[in-house]
């Protein structure tokens, strides 16, 4: 007996060990009220909501094609209209042709190629849905921070791909036809040295009601039972990523943040376009609200634009801004 309990509680203090090195993440999320909302992130709430509504206000996607068509127009007529040129890479899914876009921040002569960061979001909707959260607010992200970066083109250290990934959505996910899985072969088979990819993913979804986050077990162990804060989620192999992500991130955001990792048969942990970088052995993340252990909404016809929290998603948006001018103008080592 005494053998027995022994082992057993060998393996009880390995799986907590185990669960606790997953989950770990440095510095300390913001709690308490928010500070007032800065001028300039309520210029950029208002740009949000524009783009969420442009593109995310009827379902978009390879059964609704004029409107697939529509939302990729409207994505590359707000990256031209700031002064990039865009790039299509073109391809076909059962017999249509589809494309994901791309602008790209280049370095400093100085800074030799650099690495690569890519920021992504699918701009795709499920089925009948209109994609407001999902993901019309991951596309006006990566739309905004198109902007709010632009003037590093030509002074960074890092080459900065700002990428809208079509096919996201069933039929096409963890499929050969992903858009994401698509771009990232294509990069990883060009030899371009990448630090990493973010992957924005329905982010605009907040409550200050106690339950109104859930989780698939046994994480909700761990993580607060709130819904207010952003997550920054990846597989255990991008474990130093994400934890210089939420570092980062919690060092120049005042907003509630949880982050860690846990292997793919966690649901949720790979729902994302981050999955596809993971197949290639990129390092990549999912930031989300947390989608449908959150959004009530989630994948239904209800997901439209008069659902987004708009100035928390500024919150959000402006910190990865400053996340990435961080790395984009001193780029440390990986903790």
């Amino acid at each position: 007996m005494v053998w027995f309990f022994s082992v057993l509680a060998l393996v009880i203090v390995t799986l907590v060990a185990g669960v606790l090195w997953m989950t770990a993440v440095p510095g300390r999320s913001h709690s308490g009220p928010l500070p007032p909302l800065p001028s300039e992130q309520v210029e950029l709430a208002g740009k949000l909501r524009d783009h969420v509504q442009a593109v995310a206000s009827r379902p978009h996607n390879i059964r609704h094609p004029r409107e697939l068509e529509r939302a990729a127009s409207y994505i590359e007529r707000a990256l031209t209209d700031l002064g990039y040129a865009f790039n299509r890479q073109r391809f076909q899914a059962d017999g249509q042709e589809v494309r994901n876009i791309e602008v790209v921040i280049e370095p400093a002569a100085s800074a030799g190629g650099g690495e690569t960061l890519v920021v992504g979001a699918h701009y795709d909707s499920y089925f009948d849905a209109p994609g407001a959260n999902d993901n019309g607010t991951g596309v006006a992200g990566v739309i905004e921070l198109a902007r709010l970066l632009s003037d590093l083109r030509g002074a960074s250290a890092l080459r900065i791909r700002l990428v809208l990934f079509v096919n996201e959505e069933p039929p096409y996910f963890k499929t050969e036809l992903m858009g994401s899985l698509v771009y990232a072969r294509r990069l990883k088979a060009s030899g371009e040295p990448v630090l990493g990819m973010f992957s924005l993913e329905t982010l605009g979804f907040y409550s200050e009601e106690e339950g109104s986050q859930r989780y698939p077990p046994p994480l909700g162990l761990l993580y607060p039972t709130t819904g207010n804060f952003v997550a920054f989620v990846g597989l255990t192999s991008s474990r130093p990523f994400v934890r210089r992500t939420v570092s980062a991130f919690r060092a120049v955001a005042a907003f509630p943040s949880v982050g860690g990792t846990a292997p793919a048969f966690i649901p949720g942990i790979d729902w994302s376009d981050h999955w596809s970088f993971e197949q290639v052995g990129i390092p990549s993340l999912m930031i989300t609200d947390t989608a449908p252990f959150r959004y009530p909404h989630y994948h239904t016809t209800a997901d439209r634009p008069d659902k987004v929290d708009y100035e928390k998603l500024a919150r959000v948006v402006s910190g990865l801004e400053q996340v990435v001018r961080s790395w984009a103008l001193a780029p440390a080592a990986p903790s």
